[in-house]
């Protein structure tokens, strides 16, 4: 063996017919200390993924449709879920997109876990535990950081570990922190995990905090940023392009921002807190936080609603002046259920008419309005998950049809993609018979709660619920669109319990709910 500065030379005497392998580790050494780990083999690594991967599956129900295409979207989205999906210290936590987005991100973790907290609640889990251990203890302005505020994005780069941006830890996210709260309600309500819960209940706390004393910085009762970083997120919410925020005219909206769906979302964690509060015996707490979202919701129907455009406004500027766009940010307000029935009624008759809704799924700006440009990031585009999300409010409001449609327009989307993967957004030109959709160059292809989107659109359409606490598992008003004849979810847990489920769509539209197979005190309800 000989070895110099940059050559590397073996002899190897190998014997007719023999065959032997060897393993080079290469590491780098600080005057003499090597700091780099030497990692196990190819092989072994190769086969502890391939064991970690096969625990996960037998976790996880098996979801199958009468429809092969709808199959191929489903399945080749779980296997991209399985492989974004990675353990930390904290637990399995699925990193937002290959290959732009290939860390952890706040919001992109919450809300795929939502997406798919129905069929494993592990990520959730996850999540849960990993954002409360990187919630924010100080105020740090480069960091857009104060205390109890949760984690927008965590990087290793070089110029990030070098200060030159600062997304070493970022903190510029308006939303993550009341959806941390709203997570850890469904994670409860799906789980019944009340030792995990107790654990992050003061980072719960500390979050509620965030959004009373520094979200809503002027005390208007509405939560708004303002970015403090010099070099960080000009606008901090999921549509985060410095031109996503405008008035009609097509004029910036100048901050502090009040966004629609982030008032929705403190609403959804108020409510969620609330049901937590009293869980854990506290009911004064639950109380207090119940009457905050109450009177969040008056408040926020009066300033938000416009009447004249028939849905909420985008966001209120730093002026409490309304950006009366037509957005699907609206839409995210039924999710989180700070609308009433009429206005959500009029939102989903304004989302699904033809200038919101492309043929694929509603754009994220309607083609009516200013800056929309159906090639744009965040102003015109369809991204997956937002239909997802917008579907689900769609069906908490008993809207079924229209989430039913939104899961049509993505299917056959997906059938123009490769592999059937949905993309983190495409391109929202009008569908037009024989063309398929138009490709958003740069997209994350997979991402994550893109993958997601497929299994929160199957269970807004499905109507399903689960109560681990009340050992019940509820199907509310199904439906099944035309093309999906019948759903089979076999092995799905809920507890202790297991159950085998085939849903059926009868000639009338009407859905059957046959429970094959029950192991374990599980009640199956359905709401007709």
């Amino acid at each position: 063996t000989r070895l110099n500065e940059s050559v590397a030379t073996f002899q190897i005497r190998l014997e007719a017919g023999k065959d032997a392998s060897y393993r080079c580790a290469i590491a780098c050494e600080v005057d003499g200390d090597s700091r780099n780990e030497v990692r196990p083999c190819y092989e072994t690594v190769v086969e502890e993924a391939a064991s970690a991967l096969e625990r996960v599956r037998a976790r996880e129900p098996q979801i199958f449709t009468g429809n092969e295409q709808f199959n191929d979207w489903l399945n080749r989205s779980l296997a991209d879920l399985h492989m974004m999906r990675t353990e930390t210290a904290y637990g399995p936590y699925p990193y937002a997109g290959v290959p732009w987005f290939s860390t952890v991100f706040g919001r992109d973790g919450i809300i795929t876990a939502l997406q798919c907290l129905w069929f494993d609640p592990s990520v959730a889990r996850g999540v849960l535990a990993y954002l409360a251990a990187t919630q924010a203890d100080t105020h740090n302005p480069e960091q857009d950081a104060e205390p109890g505020k949760v984690i927008h994005e965590i990087r290793a780069d070089e110029m990030a570990t070098l200060g030159e941006v600062p997304f070493k830890r970022y903190y510029g996210s308006i939303d993550a922190t009341p959806l941390f709260v709203i997570l850890a309600g469904a994670y409860h309500q799906r789980t019944g995990d009340r030792a995990f819960v107790e654990s992050i209940w003061p980072n719960i706390e500390r979050a509620l905090e965030w959004i009373d004393r520094y979200g809503d910085s002027d005390g208007d009762g509405f939560v708004e940023y303002a970015r403090k970083a010099k070099h960080g997120l000009i606008h901090q919410g999921w549509k985060d392009s410095h031109d996503a925020i405008f008035h009609r005219d097509g004029t910036s909206a100048e901050g502090p921002i009040a966004l629609c769906e982030v008032q929705g979302y403190v609403y959804g964690a108020k409510t969620a807190a609330s049901e937590l509060a009293r869980t854990l015996g506290n009911a004064a707490r639950a109380q207090e936080l119940s009457k905050q979202a109450e009177a969040l919701c008056r408040q926020f129907e009066k300033a938000f609603w416009c009447d004249d455009i028939s849905t909420y406004a985008l966001a209120l500027d730093g002026s409490k002046q309304p950006c009366k766009v037509r957005t699907s940010n609206a839409g995210h307000c039924l999710f989180a259920g700070i609308a009433t029935q009429e206005q959500a009624r009029r939102v989903a008759t304004t989302l699904t008419d033809e200038t919101s809704f492309s043929g694929w799924g509603i754009r994220t700006v309607a083609s009516t309005e200013a800056r929309y440009n159906p090639m744009s990031y965040h102003n015109g585009s369809v991204w997956p998950h937002d239909n997802a999300l917008i579907a689900g409010g769609f069906a908490r409001y008993g809207l079924k049809d229209s989430a039913a449609m939104l899961l049509a327009g993505l299917l056959d989307a997906s059938l123009f993609f490769d592999l059937h993967r949905l993309p983190e957004l495409f391109c929202g030109f009008p569908r037009r018979p024989g063309e398929s959709p138009t490709l958003y160059p740069v997209a994350c292809n997979p991402q994550a709660w893109a993958s997601g989107a497929v299994f929160l659109l199957l269970e807004a359409c499905l109507g399903l619920s689960v109560s681990a606490p009340e050992r019940t598992l509820v199907f509310s008003k199904p439906v099944l669109p035309a093309f999906l004849p019948e759903v089979s979810i076999r092995d799905l847990r809920v507890g202790d319990a297991r159950v085998d489920l085939l849903l059926t769509r009868h000639d009338e539209g009407d859905v059957g709910v046959n429970v094959l197979r029950r192991n374990g005190a599980l009640e199956v309800v359905i709401l007709k």
